[in-house]
């Protein structure tokens, strides 16, 4: 496909599916931890997509190739994707999938910001500036409040780390020389580069193995396999196409549906400081990334 400089109809509906497997994704993550330790688990996903990925270059014949001009950016992109997922795999260890995905989610509020420096068509206007006040506003009540009975400060704190990690992955996708390469390739640079880094770091994170059973296996082969090696190439694929800030829209939804199944599957408590959090950072990514009046939100 072509690039679109707004989000059509098809970009819509993609962008809103991948937001409810993101949201269904923090739940696998939450029940698997109690089977594997959380950074050797994100090791573990990273190593298997590495396959996945191999797999699915090979039949599709596409040459696995890394072009010296990229080779900078695409070590940066994994030790940051290292990064993000040791974070958050932590964070959804220490705290509940409801305060996590609130504070993970706020990503479009850190890209915005980093997006104004380095991506010159893509400033911070008033509007812009209201929405990354009311979102930020949202975070510090989420990590602040603790109505819910749930959760530690140091979880909160890592899934802050998580959403600016994977806000640096998405700039570098759009505006390094990576921006040249098929999503496959980049998402092999993040895998590849994160396997290593994760396993390492998981020696100081406490014994391999927990209380596993197989649904923990069916959460790791569920993250191997749908998640990352398909999920994320098509979110990839997805950046590749539409406006990076647009894209980063659609990620509000992914903490309001993983709120609600947080509730639904994991009978997880939910305060109102944790639902005036969530309206706030919902509100301020939708003002972050409103449509200008002479566009329209679709084609």
């Amino acid at each position: 496909m072509e690039k679109k400089s707004q989000i059509d109809l098809f970009g819509a509906v993609a962008l809103t599916s991948f937001a409810l497997l993101l949201a269904f994704n923090q739940v696998v993550i939450k029940v698997t931890n109690g089977g594997l330790q959380p950074v050797f688990f994100a090791g573990l996903r990273s190593a298997g997509a590495v396959l996945c990925i191999w797999l699915w270059l090979r039949w599709r014949g596409i040459p696995l190739r890394f072009e010296k001009g990229t080779r900078l950016a695409g070590f940066t992109m994994g030790g940051i994707f290292a990064f993000e997922f040791l974070c958050l795999f932590v964070a959804l260890d220490l705290t509940a999938v409801s305060r996590a995905s609130v504070i993970f989610y706020s990503m479009p509020v850190w890209l915005a910001i980093m997006a104004h420096f380095v991506i010159p068509d893509d400033r911070v206007t008033p509007i812009k500036a209201l929405g990354l006040g009311l979102a930020l506003a949202g975070v510090a009540l989420a990590i602040l409040s603790r109505d819910d009975g749930a959760g530690s400060f140091w979880g909160d704190l890592a899934a802050v780390g998580a959403a600016v990690g994977w806000a640096l992955t998405a700039l570098l996708a759009k505006a390094s020389s990576l921006s040249r390469v098929r999503p496959e390739i980049q998402l092999m640079w993040q895998v590849g580069v994160s396997a290593p880094i994760l396993l390492i770091a998981a020696l100081f994170f406490g014994p391999f193995i927990r209380d596993l059973e197989p649904i923990h296996i069916a959460g790791l082969v569920f993250q191997i396999v749908v998640v990352v090696s398909a999920g994320f190439i098509f979110w990839l694929w997805l950046l590749s196409i539409y406006p990076a800030s647009g894209v980063a829209s659609f990620s509000f939804l992914s903490p309001v549906l993983a709120v609600g199944l947080g509730w639904l599957l994991l009978g997880e408590d939910i305060g109102p400081s944790l639902i005036a959090a969530l309206v706030l950072v919902a509100l301020g990514i939708l003002l972050i990334n409103r449509p200008l009046k002479s566009r329209k939100m679709f084609a």
